[in-house]
């Protein structure tokens, strides 16, 4: 029977790749993860070796079904998430990539973004795909490397190359090549997919001059799409679920009903609002994007897109050297009672919702002789939840909606005192749920509606549980004196690139 069997979820994330193995009642069998290389040839400029995404991806299936001690005929289906933007383009005849993956948070092609916006374009855009026009998106990266590698664009318009997103990649890889499709939540944040319409945008690819020919089909994200080839790990399994990765957490947070909202703490921080069937454009520099395409239906969202949150961690530990490990943050952060004055703005690659300033950069404001470790560590840890305000406040008043709670996930999520502080910011309760994996569990649960392995939407949201909730707590006039100075702190560090 199907529920005696598994669903893998692929998490392809920005620093790692993971697999997860989920049970009927969505609990945990089993989690392989490796992390993989960060390439920064220029200042501003993030890459991945695409080759060894795939490498680590696939080690990880195999993983994490010799620790769950499963066969690969125990996996009813695949569902895919991935770090979204992040663009790859490769041979259609080889399947070697033509260069490195550009990542979502390099900023090589500001400058194009720039021009364009000169040039008047940047309300089309957003007209036809809910997105501001920013390096952040994958149409000017795939741009970048269609002008900069040697014969790229004449073998594209050949239609001897293929562009994808890192979840096309992976189906393209896990296909043995036979597959070269994604689906609409990824398609809805290249720049070059009308949401409204539901179809890549002519007018569009003429703008930033794509060929249609490296384009990949678009597909619904829950429905079976591909088979895994009879080398690799679950050869002959159905990929059933591919959603980006805040969308698949949204539905795996159960959000599934207009006015649900989560929040994703991961390398950045990304704050999705569930809008019902249809999109509602943003006063505040949000998103407007799809969530999914499941049952024929189209359902929308409000996104806004924080560039670095827990990498902001990752930074104290590996940049500065002030942590052994991302866990040591909080202890370090609670050998101080308050920020002590200091505020870090982490804008190390610019500043995404509700600001957009590609030319931003990290500041940290407020050191005296006094300052500690302890008090650059809490400043840190306060600008997660400082930047989360940000984007919780202008969705709020894009969508007018009354926002009742907050759940939240990713690594950054088990800190109790980043919640607690953050339910205090935001004055509503933040909730966290008992499994935090909710982005893997979103592409499983994608995968098993695809198969029958869930019934319906209504069977998962009984699995939902909360693991805790955080109430506000915080003074008025204190939460008050707290987001002026962040506002303050966030003015010193934007438009530092520009003369």
């Amino acid at each position: 029977m199907l529920s005696e069997q598994c669903i893998l979820a692929i998490d392809q994330g920005t620093t790692s790749s993971r697999a997860i193995l989920f049970d009927h009642e969505g609990r945990i069998r089993s989690i392989a993860q490796r992390e993989f290389t960060q390439f920064y040839p220029q200042p501003g400029w993030v890459e991945h070796d695409a080759a060894e995404i795939w490498s680590s991806q696939v080690g990880m299936m195999a993983e994490a079904l010799a620790r769950a001690g499963l066969e690969g005929n125990a996996v009813a289906a695949i569902g895919i998430t991935n770090q979204r933007e992040t663009t790859i383009v490769w041979d259609r005849q080889s399947g070697e990539p033509v260069y490195r993956a550009i990542v979502w948070q390099d900023r090589r092609t500001a400058g194009l973004c720039q021009e364009l916006k000169k040039d008047g374009l940047a309300g089309l855009i957003q007209a036809r795909t809910g997105l501001v026009l920013d390096a952040y998106f994958s149409a000017t990266k795939l741009r970048w490397i269609l002008d900069n590698v040697k014969g790229a664009r004449k073998r594209a318009e050949a239609g001897k190359l293929a562009f994808g997103t890192v979840d096309a990649w992976l189906i393209w890889k896990l296909s043995g090549g036979k597959a070269h499709i994604t689906d609409a939540s990824n398609a809805s944040r290249t720049l070059l997919y009308n949401i409204h319409r539901n179809e890549w945008d002519q007018d569009l690819l003429e703008l930033f001059k794509i060929p249609r020919a490296v384009l990949p089909e678009v597909r619904a994200s829950s429905g079976v799409h591909a088979e895994t080839a009879a080398a690799l790990p679950a050869a002959g399994t159905p990929v059933a679920g591919i959603a980006g990765d805040q969308q698949a957490a949204l539905f795996g947070q159960m959000c599934v009903r207009p006015g649900m909202l989560k929040h994703t703490y991961g390398t950045g921080g990304f704050m999705m609002l569930n809008t019902g069937n249809k999109p509602i454009g943003s006063k505040n520099s949000l998103l407007t994007t799809i969530a999914w395409k499941l049952d024929g239906k189209v359902t929308y969202a409000l996104e806004g897109s924080i560039f670095i949150s827990g990498a902001v961690v990752q930074w104290l530990r590996d940049g500065l050297g002030i942590i052994e490990s991302s866990a040591d943050v909080e202890k370090l952060a609670q050998s101080v009672p308050d920020n002590g004055g200091v505020y870090l703005v982490p804008a190390f690659t610019g500043l995404g919702a509700p600001h957009w300033d590609p030319f931003a950069r990290g500041t940290i404001l407020g050191l005296t002789r006094g300052t500690t470790r302890g008090h650059i560590a809490r400043a840190a840890l306060e600008a997660i939840a400082f930047q989360t305000v940000d984007v919780l406040d202008a969705m709020a008043e894009d969508s007018g909606i009354r926002l009742r709670e907050l759940r939240v996930d990713g690594g950054a999520a088990a800190n109790d005192m980043l919640l607690q502080f953050q339910a205090d910011l935001s004055k509503v309760p933040v909730v966290r749920p008992k499994v935090l994996e909710t982005t893997a569990l979103g592409a499983a649960y994608l995968a098993g509606l695809a198969v029958g392995y869930w019934a319906g939407t209504g069977e998962l949201a009984k699995q939902w549980q909360r693991d805790r909730v955080f109430r506000p707590s915080m003074k008025a006039p204190k939460r008050s004196e707290l987001k002026q100075r962040w506002a303050k702190a966030v003015s010193r560090s934007k438009h530092w690139l520009q003369d």
